[in-house]
């Protein structure tokens, strides 16, 4: 089981961690990622670190200002959102794979999803 939080109504600029804790799998031997759907659109890639914590990925378009990290201690992962826009307002989906970091084939455990709304 994924249970992403953390997500909820933050005006533009403004900064918000999601977490997403596992249960029920060795969290520490699986790749995690972050994905995000926004109304009308595909579910993206957004962030993934791998199960050591060492490489990581982010999409173009939240590069330098998002922040992926992982606790395997608390079976953990975070997303860490700063100068958020508008137009990352989506429902945020943390998932687990066991190799490619930005494949979304790859992943096959997925969390619930927790909304984010960027105000302008």
């Amino acid at each position: 089981h994924l249970q992403a939080s953390g997500g909820g109504l933050v005006q533009a600029g403004g900064s918000l961690r999601l977490s997403c804790v596992a249960s029920g799998r060795t969290f520490s031997s699986y790749v995690m990622g972050w994905f995000r759907q926004a109304p009308g659109k595909e579910r993206e890639f957004v962030a993934a670190i791998s199960w050591s914590g060492g490489p990581t990925a982010y999409a173009d378009s939240v590069k330098g200002r998002f922040a992926i990290s992982r606790d395997n201690a608390k079976n953990t992962v975070y997303l860490h959102m700063n100068s958020l826009k508008p137009e990352d307002t989506a429902v945020y989906y943390c998932a687990a794979g066991r190799s490619s970091l930005r494949d979304i084939s790859s992943y096959d455990w997925w969390g619930q999803g927790t909304q984010l709304t960027v105000s302008s």
